[in-house]
């Protein structure tokens, strides 16, 4: 008896638990991934262009093309829990940063023979942009109690004519190979850079939260302003610095972006990204409305949105309706994190349980 209630209690627990909503996601998808076509699953060894080993297969490419998203995923996690709202200029500030590393690299030359430039200061210099263009909305949110949505519409309307103003509505294309390894394969690696580069911010990030107050700070924050004030806490400085900080995610993701084609499209660059990372927080069962927040599930949420969209284009879904598809995902994700709802759901488990909690307790 003793055990059959422990058993009851763990799956309760798990059933209660934020981290069950990307996990029965990621199994529904992994489900029908299966019955649909099992060669989904199959990863091969290959050779690029330049006769390099790579591995291929539709697992090689969700994780590949999910690594800015789980890397955004991290900055809109920290925003969404200190702010209750998000950051909808993710996409336009990409272009921003991007623009700002072509420019460096290029050096007023838009075809460039050589780089005119290292690729980290360019690096740098994008952080620095996606930094600013955090900090302006920071300071917009925090310092002048905008609405997070309000605040940041500015960026995401304006932002991506200032990339294209950075380089006098030009486009620059970088011809040395060594840039491109950042978006696609180093050579002897058959494993793509960006996952490289999204495992280097996942475990910095999950150390930052381990070793510093960084997540305790922002958790306060988002659920209680005053109370954290009171407490000694500056929720104006807390709520500035997740902007920042998703300003530098933004960069790296930048840099990803504009490895990958070796330009940039002012226009189209990350169009709608800012909507999949605030879907991956979602997913990953953290409240749109603030406070307490679970890291891993928003990464873990990140790569699952990627696992739909490559589903989708596998079973050539057109690129215009994935918009809708992604619109019934946020619909459940809603109402299946409603209080009301989980409170039936909990009912219901339990009633389904009790009769058999009564039949062991009676032997």
């Amino acid at each position: 008896m003793a055990e059959t209630k422990s058993k009851g209690g763990a799956l309760a627990h798990i059933l209660h638990s934020q981290i069950i909503i990307p996990i029965a996601a990621l199994l529904l998808l992994v489900v029908f991934n299966l019955i649909a076509d099992p060669s989904f699953f199959e990863i091969s060894m290959g050779t690029d262009n330049a006769g390099n080993p790579v591995l291929s297969g539709y697992i090689i490419s969700i994780l590949n093309n999910g690594s800015e998203l789980a890397i955004l995923a991290i900055g809109m996690t920290l925003v969404t829990a200190a702010t209750g709202g998000q950051d909808i200029s993710v996409g336009a500030t990409i272009a921003v940063a991007g623009s700002a590393m072509l420019a460096v690299l290029c050096g007023g030359n838009m075809r460039p023979d050589t780089l005119a430039a290292p690729i980290i200061v360019a690096f740098l210099v994008g952080c620095a942009a996606g930094m600013l263009c955090g900090a302006f909305n920071g300071i917009m949110v925090a310092g002048f109690k905008v609405q997070p949505m309000v605040a940041t519409l500015i960026l995401y309307t304006a932002g991506r004519s200032i990339a294209a103003w950075i380089n006098n509505n030009q486009l620059p294309i970088i011809s040395d190979e060594t840039f491109s390894y950042f978006g696609g394969f180093i050579p002897g690696i058959p494993i793509p850079t960006p996952c490289f580069i999204a495992i280097i911010c996942i475990v910095v990030t999950f150390l930052a939260l381990k070793f510093t107050n960084l997540g305790l700070y922002v958790q306060s924050v988002g659920i209680n302003e005053k109370a954290a004030r009171l407490n000694g806490l500056n929720p104006v400085f807390i709520k500035f610095i997740t902007f920042v900080i998703l300003g530098l995610c933004v960069a790296v993701a930048a840099l990803i972006k504009v490895s990958r084609i070796s330009t940039i499209n002012y226009n189209n660059i990350a169009a709608d990204i800012e909507m999949d990372a605030i879907l991956a927080v979602a997913l990953g069962g953290n409240a749109l409305s603030g406070g307490k927040f679970n890291m891993g599930a928003s990464i873990m949420g990140a790569y699952i949105i990627q696992f739909l969209t490559t589903t989708l284009y596998k079973f050539n879904v057109a690129s215009a309706a994935l918009p809708a598809y992604k619109a019934i995902v946020v619909i459940l994700l809603v109402v299946l994190s409603a209080p009301v709802v989980r409170q039936k759901l909990s009912a219901l488990w339990n009633k389904m349980r009790s009769p058999k909690q009564t039949e062991v307790e009676a032997a």
